[in-house]
């Protein structure tokens, strides 16, 4: 049975509004560059190449992070069955397959398009869920696909990506650490960065609460992820420090973060395991 995800018009406004925010931003980034003596041409043209190359790859460069490969219906018959059938329901193209070896309990989904998207588990979170909670949290990254959050977010983390690399090696644009040049291109590159990074995080946490939503839809059962989410918090406090730190900038894409800390948690991608289960209690009653 197909389920029409209903029209979340919260999360588009938010998703027109970041990104012609960013853009508006950058493009006084590429003003700031081009005056201190860094080529327009040459840096839109970086720019661009960079953007073009992880849009077009970036389901590619989201798996081989986490060490996971594409597996078949022959490997995980139970997992591909599940995924067909909620693809179905979502009125979706079956997204590819993917399973990361390791004990931490997570999802993503990756890809460009609703057509050329990814959904990865963890052997982890197979080892950890029971059937009706895996379906859940599929239903999740299915919604995520839907909105098509993965392209979106794949843009803005570039725009903060190309920042935090001028942060980093402004020498680049203006000679040593006395020249002038450099320092403004520093300074400029440190504000757009924090910039961009909050407006990411603010979108990123409304983006989850719209794919649980959107799960619900799906799967019609708000206590089936409210109860997945409550048992991957629970393991992911076992998960090491070197594999969180390992993880890290995956966060945005895992249907639940890794965590390091009070710093961790204040500028989180994610909202707190407590509200979005709360949320999901309020679906569960209204149903």
């Amino acid at each position: 049975m197909t389920r029409t995800l209903p029209t979340d018009r919260g999360l588009q406004a938010r998703m027109v509004v970041t990104v012609v925010l960013l853009a508006g931003l950058y493009a006084g980034f590429v003003g700031v560059l081009v005056l201190v003596d860094a080529s327009l041409l040459v840096s839109v043209l970086v720019m661009g190449t960079l953007l073009g190359g992880q849009f077009l790859l970036s389901d590619r460069l989201a798996l081989r992070a986490m060490g996971a490969r594409t597996v078949d219906a022959d490997e995980y018959p139970q997992l591909h069955a599940v995924v067909t059938r909620l693809s179905q329901q979502a009125d979706l193209p079956k997204p590819s397959v993917a399973v990361a070896q390791t004990k931490t309990p997570n999802a993503f989904a990756a890809g460009r398009s609703q057509s050329a998207a990814t959904v990865c588990v963890t052997t982890g979170l197979l080892e950890t869920l029971e059937d009706d909670e895996l379906e859940a949290v599929v239903a999740h990254e299915l919604a995520h696909v839907k909105n098509r959050d993965v392209m979106i977010m794949t843009v803005a983390s570039f725009f903060s990506t190309i920042a935090m690399f001028v942060l980093r090696w402004g020498w680049l644009f203006g000679g040593d650490d006395e020249n002038p040049s450099a320092l403004v291109a520093v300074i400029a590159s440190f504000v757009v960065w924090i910039i961009s990074f909050l407006l990411m995080r603010a979108l990123s946490r409304y983006r989850e609460f719209a794919a649980d939503r959107g799960a619900v839809a799906i799967t019609g059962r708000p206590s089936a992820l409210a109860s997945a989410l409550q048992r991957i918090d629970t393991r992911m406090d076992a998960v090491p420090k070197r594999d969180a730190r390992e993880r890290a900038e995956m966060n945005a894409f895992f249907i639940q973060p890794l965590r390091s800390g009070f710093v961790g948690r204040l500028f989180s991608t994610h909202p707190s395991t407590e509200a979005r289960i709360e949320r999901l209690r309020d679906f569960e009653r209204s149903l």
